[in-house]
């Protein structure tokens, strides 16, 4: 039972569960939208290239919460200063994660799994690391409901790997009733000395 539901029933809920709640959600995603191109500007929504399942590459897609504001040298000012109220709002209720949704219908994506993180850390990760790979990133994973952005990456990336071994139907059930826990609640939004996730380094750089 276990092995059919990673092979085939997994695959199945993400495309029924992510088609219905694009139907649902499509209202809000309509007023989202309109309010993200008021406050932010253009583009609505942010693409950036992440790796998936196996590791190969594929176009994520959230809704815009940082504005394209510059210092005098043209560069990017810091998250922390582009992070306007909206966006951390659109964070913390975590509805900057709505677009991924088409992401899980098209198979790029499943509703539980390791989050897709930065194509640059690829070439960082051990050989244990690498496993998380082995699924299909998820809109919420087990680190999410295990401590999110407040875990170090040794932790962070332990949990994706535990989830990898462990995966099941009852297991992905139980992490998206406690992901709409933490999201009411708005817990674990941010690290504790940075408004968005620190950068990987590689396991040198923690070790240190």
């Amino acid at each position: 039972m276990q092995s059919f539901y990673r092979n085939y029933g997994k695959r199945l809920c993400d495309i029924v569960l992510s088609g219905l709640a694009m139907i649902v959600l499509a209202p809000v995603l309509i007023i989202l939208g309109v309010l993200i191109f008021v406050k932010l500007g253009h583009p609505i929504i942010f693409t950036q290239r992440r790796p998936g399942l196996n590791g190969e590459i594929f176009t994520l897609k959230k809704f815009r919460t940082m504005t394209d504001k510059r210092g005098a040298d043209g560069e990017l000012l810091p998250d922390a200063e582009r992070l306007t109220p909206f966006g951390a709002f659109l964070r913390s209720t975590s509805l900057d994660e709505l677009p991924e949704l088409w992401n899980i219908f098209v198979g790029d994506m499943s509703i539980v799994g390791p989050r897709p993180l930065l194509v640059a850390y690829l070439a960082l990760y051990n050989d244990r690391q690498h496993k998380r790979h082995d699924v299909r990133p998820g809109l919420t994973g087990y680190a999410q409901v295990n401590g999110r952005n407040t875990l170090d990456w040794s932790e962070r990336f332990e949990l994706d790997v535990w989830y990898v071994e462990h995966l099941s139907f009852w297991l992905d059930v139980k992490i998206i009733f406690q992901t709409v826990f933490k999201v009411l609640k708005r817990e674990d939004i941010n690290s504790d000395s940075s408004a968005t996730m620190e950068p990987f380094r590689g396991n040198t750089y923690e070790e240190e």
